[in-house]
């Protein structure tokens, strides 16, 4: 299951990065956006469609995702745990479409655990002063 996350900005990519922070302490999700999608290098990932998303992730380059994952977040200044650089980043191929960014739970949440997700997303993105809209799709 994902919710996937479209943003009404400014400023995007400032949501985004604050979006990524949320998912570093929520082991029950991985991640995929825009950035991402975008920066990951070629040879961890393969195109999977007309979007030019790469976001299928070669799961026999495991050291090195893990390596790519801790510099990238690190390059803003977040520090994470090697473990959760190993879980973070979605391998599942799933295109990002129209969407900025998805959440992908590894099992299907419950109601307590999406409205505590809803929550940490409003208080994120309350002070950045942009809007979103979540969708959740099996």
């Amino acid at each position: 299951m994902r919710s996937y996350i479209k943003i009404f900005g400014p400023p995007v990519l400032e949501a985004i990065k604050s979006l990524e922070k949320i998912a570093i302490d929520m082991p029950e999700v991985c991640i995929m956006n825009s950035i991402i999608s975008g920066d990951i290098p070629q040879y961890l990932a393969r195109d999977i469609g007309a979007t030019h998303v790469r976001a299928h992730i070669d799961r026999s380059l495991d050291p090195d995702l893990v390596a790519w994952a801790r510099d990238y977040f690190g390059s803003s200044g977040v520090s994470i745990p090697i473990e959760r650089c190993r879980s973070i980043i979605s391998k599942s191929g799933e295109s990002l479409g129209e969407h900025d960014f998805y959440y992908e739970w590894f099992e299907d949440p419950n109601q307590e655990q999406f409205n505590g997700l809803l929550e940490k997303i409003d208080e994120t993105l309350a002070p950045l002063g942009c809007y979103y809209t979540i969708t959740t799709k099996k």
